[in-house]
């Protein structure tokens, strides 16, 4: 910020072409004026104006520097109006990561981009732990706890489990009653990309009964392949409720053992500390809360 200053006073100085006059403008005195040139050119080791008693002109160095620092205020000056015009209202690009079940969250997204035209989305499907400072996001979804303190956090909202299937498929293998009922079943399983581990099945049974263990029929590390199977007939799936809850009101997927399942799950939306929440973020995360789980 000194050196800014430094720059500020040379241009005045140039403009004024008085050390006297650039001080009656800056509201300091001539001396202090010559003395903070003084010190500019000793920094930038070259003459910037030639004095005399009673004038000083300008150097072809000094003319070539004022130029330089003509753009450079000119730009500080077309960034504090772009900030200020961003802080007006949301606009700018806006990058976001989300899971690879994000694609499930695209009618909510595509109102918020009706909503606010001016923002423009990128969107970066993954499972694995982003590093949102080092990779450049704005900003984060993802479900569980998050370790870093270099984030902040907001929940989005939470959401529960249901186990369900097609019509067709407890036609011919019946309606498990209670969660060791589906030892017997055709059980489709969410494997996580990252990990390759087994996403559980949240639900309540009696430990007195042994150890729930669910066959696994099949496996996919995104959702919606799980989705389609159900519908298809092929077996069982257990799944995030807003992600089938179109299904579930048309009747092509039905909900069992809905009074088994235990756990609430919650997404979350993080971005960097070190920055202000600004407008487009405000706006997404707003937006997202009020309509992720019904768009």
């Amino acid at each position: 910020m000194e050196n800014i200053g430094s720059l500020n006073v040379f241009m005045v100085v140039a403009e004024a072409r008085s050390f006297v006059g650039a001080g009656e403008v800056l509201g300091i005195s001539s001396s202090a004026v010559g003395k903070a040139m003084a010190r500019l050119e000793k920094r930038l080791g070259v003459r910037l104006f030639h004095r005399s008693t009673r004038s000083i002109a300008i150097t072809a160095e000094g003319t070539m520097f004022l130029e330089r620092c003509r753009r450079i205020f000119s730009e500080i000056e077309a960034a504090e109006q772009e900030l200020s015009q961003t802080l007006a209202a949301p606009r700018g690009r806006l990058r976001v990561s989300l899971p690879l079940a994000g694609m499930l969250f695209m009618p909510a997204i595509t109102k918020f981009m009706r909503s606010f035209p001016e923002v423009s989305i990128d969107l970066d499907f993954t499972d694995r732990l982003v590093d949102v400072i080092e990779e450049g996001f704005d900003a984060v979804v993802r479900t569980g706890d998050i370790g870093d303190s270099r984030l902040m956090m907001r929940t989005l909202g939470k959401f529960s489990h249901r186990v369900v299937g097609s019509r067709e498929y407890f036609a011919c293998f019946g309606i498990p009653e209670k969660p060791q009922d589906l030892s017997a079943h055709i059980c489709l399983h969410h494997k996580y990309p990252s990990s390759g581990k087994l996403e559980r099945w949240p639900l309540r049974h009696d430990p007195n009964k042994g150890k729930l263990e669910l066959p696994v029929s099949s496996l996919a590390s995104t959702l919606e392949p799980l989705v389609s199977m159900a519908e298809q007939g092929i077996g069982l799936a257990c799944l995030p409720l807003f992600t089938i809850r179109d299904q579930i009101a048309a009747g092509k997927l039905l909900p069992v053992l809905v009074d088994h399942i235990e756990d609430v799950g919650e997404f979350r939306i993080l971005w960097p500390s070190s920055r202000h929440l600004s407008p487009k973020i405000q706006a997404f995360v707003k937006f997202m809360s009020e309509n992720l789980f019904r768009a």
